[in-house]
């Protein structure tokens, strides 16, 4: 079973950068899609981006793109999240997961915060 493990968060100011890893173990990600979700407080969790691991194809939410890069480093079985020109919106707790094949959820890290002041 594979177990998938986010870190990387923090606290940075509008206009800053963090990366976020998303590491799994246990199975290689080839053949899968991986992807980045958000929740802010009160929030509904919603969908940042998401990587085709074997095509490399991506995919974003209107309101990252030109400012988030999602990658794969098959090396280290893991999926990297680049973020920058942070907006206080982009505050939430990061989490990753995997679509197998039968959709999104069927195995999440256990997130990791992002906090960005204004």
């Amino acid at each position: 079973q594979v177990q998938l493990i986010e870190s990387g968060g923090g606290l940075v100011q509008a206009g800053g950068s963090l990366r976020l890893s998303c590491v799994a173990s246990g199975r290689t990600l080839r053949g899968y899609r991986v992807g980045w979700f958000r929740q802010a407080p009160g929030k509904e969790r919603e969908f940042v981006t998401a990587i085709r691991w074997s095509l490399g194809n991506t995919v974003y939410t209107d309101s990252v793109k030109g400012r988030f890069t999602i990658s794969r480093d098959s090396a280290k079985n893991t999926v990297l999240l680049d973020m920058n020109s942070l907006e206080p919106e982009d505050t939430a707790v990061y989490s990753c997961t995997l679509d197998m094949g039968a959709g999104w959820g069927q195995t999440w890290g256990q997130g990791t915060q992002v906090t960005v002041s204004s």
